[in-house]
């Protein structure tokens, strides 16, 4: 039985639901080529910018991404499982490993570009979250992307007391095994409690340019403050996650 009401969506969304469909059916693998344009044109009886179109939702709703003078594949990109509660117990950072570690499983992911400013003021909102006296207060600011697969995922911003991190493996590009959290510990400012603020955005163009969304992709924004057993804060770290690369997962008791 014909659903009246597809006859009323413009032509670009129903080819994209048939694409759509034969995606999810495993007619196009991952990695497979789509019609092109001139193939959907010829399919379908459209014009160019409705086989366009067609194709631009694909890629917004990142089942598909364009590759430069060879069409648009199906995407083959295996999302990242961030598994919110695990990665962050004291068995994670306290035995060496990276709190990413707990995400990627078997797969590398990889700091390619990482900028580390000792001291800068912190401003007020920073100020505020870390109970700093002053937005001229200093704070130690390091700032990273990460890779997976030759795709970046995530931009990921960390602000501590400047006091804190001067002279220390924390005001350096590798903070060594366990990261920040480890060397905190050590420092005596032991992480016990975490504190993390989710919402969704659509990006700005340098978060767009950095993380090469395709283009309406929004962005997750992971706000998260480690306090230590007393409740003072110690990190406040601003992640920017590519939303068609990753799930958030939370396993909790009831």
């Amino acid at each position: 039985m014909t659903d009246p009401e597809s006859g009323r969506r413009p032509k670009y969304q129903r080819i994209a639901d048939e694409l759509r469909t034969a995606i999810q059916s495993g007619t196009f693998a991952p990695g497979d080529r789509l019609p092109g344009e001139n193939d959907l044109m010829s399919t379908y009886d459209v014009a160019r910018m409705t086989a366009r179109q067609a194709l631009s939702v694909l890629r917004n709703e990142g089942l598909a991404e364009a590759r430069k003078g060879a069409g648009v594949f199906v995407r083959a990109f295996r999302p990242l499982r961030r598994r919110g509660i695990p990665r962050l117990a004291r068995d994670q950072w306290g035995s060496g490993r990276s709190v990413w570690a707990a995400d990627v499983e078997d797969r590398a992911l990889v700091v390619d570009q990482i900028e580390v400013t000792p001291a800068a003021p912190a401003g007020a909102r920073v100020a505020r979250v870390l109970g700093l006296d002053s937005p001229d207060a200093p704070v130690c600011v390091r700032s990273r992307r990460f890779v997976l697969d030759e795709k970046p995922v995530l931009l990921s911003v960390s602000y501590l007391p400047a006091g804190l991190a001067e002279g220390t493996p924390i005001a350096a590009p590798d903070t060594g095994p366990g990261g920040t959290y480890a060397r905190l510990t050590e420092l005596g400012h032991r992480p016990s409690r975490f504190r993390e603020e989710i919402r969704c955005r659509m990006p700005t163009a340098e978060e767009s340019t950095r993380l090469a969304l395709e283009f309406g992709t929004p962005v997750i924004l992971i706000g998260r403050t480690a306090l230590t057993k007393a409740g003072i804060p110690v990190e406040l770290n601003e992640m920017t996650l590519d939303s068609a690369s990753y799930v958030l997962e939370y396993d909790f008791d009831a």
